[in-house]
């Protein structure tokens, strides 16, 4: 057996493969020799463990899971030291973390996130009860069992309120894509309200595929947290309910005092979500199951038994006709189960399928696309209790509208928007490329791309197509009123010369990114060449961005336009 496959021993554990890395140690999947059960061992690195106040953090960690006894947090079995090593075993769990799931899906449903989000609180409500503040939640941090049960773990950096401080003060701890702003500034003590804020994170994130923030550095991301009004999940994800999306708002509020009381608040708030969701759809089927019931063929006969008449027995003799009540007759009758049903109604519709409308047209006519989220449920709501009636033709257009901005933001907010993002459509891969242009400063080919692009793309009328030809056309007027008239070969060389002054200024790779997309997206193209040429000479020479002399092709005349 060689070094690699020999396995290592840790106590009565013996290690099998590595599951996860963290900051204070390795997660190993292992086996329980006495009694062959799997578990998972976590390990402190030998370097870590001769530091005293690491050595004293994993301890506290081994602490509070042994105190926190609860379906939805992580299983304590135990822990010791292998020599200098500090380990403990807690229980495997085989369906992954949260974060590999997501990014499996994209997006969970709003019922989904939900039942995840009331078996956090569930989580956090324990731990606030025993003192426990996690200040790390995060979906790595959620780990799922094989029935879909979720479970919190990793209490590596929680704060025992009730135990001695190790963190120094005013030292940032946590993951910053999910901390409260009182965590960075230190302006609010930490308290169960940040993990709170966390958990309004990873709602979000799990609705949206994406966490409420985001940046390409982190002193801005910090910024971001600590000033900056979070978006709303509906403009990523339009199913989300509005009861929802309410609940993450409060739950993202930068004061701790604007947040929830706490766990158990959010749970009740999270089951009110359900229940309004529930009732409104209850309504409308009842509604529209009462309208149908309307149509009759024999109204008398109904009407009679929804007034409790008894039928009456066929005569056999034929006698004089009997002069029957006003109050008896089908006229009346039928005109009394019209009032009952418009009345049973109008009971299921409190606000009136008027009113709902109105407030859907009033929405619909903003000129802000963002507004028109929240007509969707209203203009839903009117379809499902009158599918024929007056406004159902243009409740349906709306719908349509409200349906293409929803992949409008899908494509921008979360597919654009994720690093390493790649066209995989005729549609992006010609829209990728007008930015591109856009990026060198070349407007007007930015501008001629992104109009070309309604002809090209004239026969494709798939919703995804679409949604890129509503991004082009918001850009192509952006570029209408900024362009200055200057020319494509000018602009293209303006960049050129900014790209030189990044060399000179030692940033070498923002410089030779430049240098190759140019060549990349221009190569080829006759009325660029000289400035191409540039580009090339800058790749294989790049010193050459330090000489005050024009080279050939920066000297060279410029193609006629």
């Amino acid at each position: 057996m060689t070094a690699e496959t020999e396995k290592r021993r840790m106590g009565p554990f013996e290690l099998g493969r590595k599951l996860g890395v963290g900051g204070m140690g390795i997660v190993y999947r292992a086996t329980y020799l006495e009694t062959g059960q799997q578990v998972a061992l976590k390990v402190l690195s030998p370097d870590l463990s001769a530091d005293p106040k690491i050595a004293k953090r994993f301890q506290r960690e081994m602490d509070i899971l042994r105190r926190l006894k609860h379906p939805h947090i992580i299983r304590y079995y135990g822990g010791s030291k292998s020599g200098v090593q500090r380990y403990y075993a807690m229980e495997l769990l085989s369906g992954g973390a949260l974060d590999a799931v997501l990014k499996q899906k994209k997006q969970f449903t709003w019922e989904e996130t939900v039942d995840y989000a009331i078996q956090i609180a569930q989580a956090l409500e324990h731990a606030h009860n025993a003192s426990v503040i996690h200040r790390d939640l995060k979906p790595s941090n959620l780990l799922l069992s094989k029935s879909g049960k979720l479970k919190l773990s990793d209490f590596g950096i929680a704060r025992d309120t009730e135990a001695t401080q190790l963190t120094a003060a005013g030292k940032t701890v946590g993951t910053m894509a999910y901390m409260a702003p009182e965590q960075i500034t230190g302006k609010h003590p930490i308290s169960r309200k940040t993990d709170l804020y966390a958990l309004g994170c990873v709602m979000f994130e799990m609705l949206a595929g994406r966490p409420p923030f985001q940046s390409d550095t982190q002193p801005e991301l910090l910024f971001k947290h600590i000033e900056e009004e979070p978006p709303s999940v509906r403009e990523f994800n339009m199913d989300v309910p509005v009861w929802l999306d309410r609940l993450i708002g409060e739950l993202l509020e930068k004061h701790p005092e604007d947040r929830p009381f706490d766990a158990l608040a959010v749970q009740v708030k999270l089951e009110e979500v359900r229940t309004k969701v529930a009732e409104r759809t209850s309504l409308a089927a009842s509604a529209r199951e009462t309208v149908a019931s309307s149509t009759l063929k024999d109204g008398e006969k109904t009407v009679a038994a929804l007034l409790g008449k008894k039928k009456k027995k066929r005569r056999k003799k034929k006698k004089p006709r009997e002069i029957v009540p006003w109050y008896e007759r089908a006229w009346f009758l039928s005109s009394l189960l019209a009032g009952i049903v418009a009345l049973v109604v109008w009971s299921f519709w409190p606000e009136g399928q008027e009113k709902a409308f109105a407030r859907a047209e009033e929405l619909m006519a903003s000129t802000d696309p963002g507004v028109w989220l929240d007509a969707e449920q209203d203009l839903r709501a009117y379809l499902e209790a009158d599918p024929e009636g007056e406004h159902a033709e243009q409740a349906q257009k709306w719908l349509a509208d409200i349906e293409l901005e929803r992949a409008v933001r899908q494509l921008e907010r979360v597919k654009m928007a994720k690093p390493g993002y790649d066209p995989d459509t005729e549609a992006e891969k010609l829209y990728a490329q007008a930015k591109q242009y856009e990026r060198f400063g070349d407007t007007v080919g930015a501008l001629s791309t992104f109009e070309s692009m309604e002809r090209i793309l004239a026969s494709d009328d798939s919703i995804e197509t679409r949604a890129v030809l509503v991004l082009a056309r918001r850009d192509a007027k952006r570029l209408g009123e900024q362009n200055d008239g200057s020319s494509r070969v000018d602009r293209l060389a303006e960049f050129l010369a900014d790209t030189d002054e990044l060399y000179r200024q030692g940033k070498t790779l923002d410089a030779r990114a430049n240098w190759r997309s140019v060549v990349d997206v221009y190569g080829g193209k006759a009325e660029f060449a000289p400035l191409v040429k540039q580009a090339e000479e800058r790749l294989d020479n790049p010193e050459l961005a330090l000489s005050d002399e024009p080279s050939d092709a920066e000297t060279a005349p410029d193609a006629p336009e």
